[in-house]
């Protein structure tokens, strides 16, 4: 088997179809002396003519006759199990499709996904996981996690790759009624008020935190919480500042917490999120994965980004669909 040519087995069934070296070789895309070398490396190697000329074109010999079954058997089977392209069906798929998010990134992207999946993968499982940088890596590279959306800067490994989506950036929220009526705060303002600070497993906030490190500004810390959710019910009852992505910011201002906190713009020109997908160089090629690569992708670029930002933030703030 180390010598055997499983070539060897084409030039015997073309010859078994077609009758004859020469159209074997026309149809394989071979020279006739190539098929017939070929032919007689094979007789050599099965120890049988295989096939012998007759008035009919080249008949097969007894040994032949079990030998072709076999190898249309054998090379159906490599060109199906080993070298066909994996299918993968969206309508059909009972799949689980998991991705790692923060959970202002559940709140930017999972609605889509979701109306989205609904649609066009009916019979699958949506799972979203909030993971710390380690974990999210090794659930990349195990399969655990198809791909991480959002904000993950800790995946620039040469083992994974990413695609940006767009970009986001930072608003500061106050409450409705709060004494500080301006639609943009000062430094004086922001240096002199007390701040709420989000400290979660999403990587975005640090952004900010080092923006503000290396202009040596430092904030009267009243409140450090992991969540960002309950962040608009503490502002609406304290003289609190907090600095968050805008994507909260219009979210807030276009439900009925909005009448309770408003949007302001920060003091500062803040970096810029830049918001991609990741996934791991092992499932680069794999049929489920780039199935929903296309679709994250689709759904999520500069073009479509239904959390566009206002160009003033006295606009109207609605989270557009």
């Amino acid at each position: 088997m180390q010598q055997f040519d499983l070539n060897l087995l084409r030039i015997a069934l073309a010859i078994y179809d077609e009758g004859s070296v020469s159209a074997a070789a026309k149809a394989l895309g071979l020279s006739q002396p190539a098929a017939s070398a070929a032919l007689a490396r094979l007789r050599a190697r099965v120890g049988d003519p295989l096939f012998v000329k007759t008035s009919h074109g080249m008949a097969p010999t007894p040994r032949a006759t079990i030998l072709v079954p076999t190898a249309r058997d054998i090379l159906n089977r490599v060109n199906r199990e080993l070298l066909a392209q994996a299918a993968f069906d969206p309508a059909t798929t009972r799949e689980r499709f998991t991705f790692a998010m923060s959970d202002i990134g559940e709140m930017v992207f999972l609605p889509r996904l979701l109306e989205f999946l609904g649609k066009h993968a009916p019979h699958a499982q949506v799972r979203s996981v909030s993971a710390t940088p380690l974990h999210v890596e090794e659930g990349l590279q195990n399969g655990e996690i198809d791909l991480a959306v959002g904000y993950f800067p800790d995946l620039k490994q040469s083992g994974f790759f990413q695609q940006r989506l767009y970009s986001h950036y930072f608003v500061c929220l106050l409450r409705a009624d709060h004494p500080l009526r301006g639609k943009k705060l000062t430094l004086a303002q922001f240096l002199k008020l007390d701040h709420a600070v989000v400290r979660a497993e999403g990587r975005s906030q640090e952004i900010l935190e080092r923006f503000l490190a290396a202009k040596r500004i430092k904030r009267k810390i009243a409140l450090l919480t992991p969540h960002f959710m309950s962040i608009p019910m503490v502002i609406a009852r304290s003289d609190l500042v907090v600095t968050v992505p805008h994507a909260l910011g219009l979210y807030v201002a276009s439900t009925g917490a909005g009448a309770a906190v408003r949007v302001v713009e920060p003091p500062l020109a803040l970096p810029s999120i830049e918001l991609k997908q990741h996934w791991h160089r092992k499932f680069h090629k794999d049929a489920k994965v780039t199935w929903l690569r296309k679709v994250v992708a689709e759904l999520f670029n500069d073009r479509t980004d239904e959390w566009r930002p206002a160009t003033r933030v006295d606009a109207p703030l609605q989270a557009r669909r």
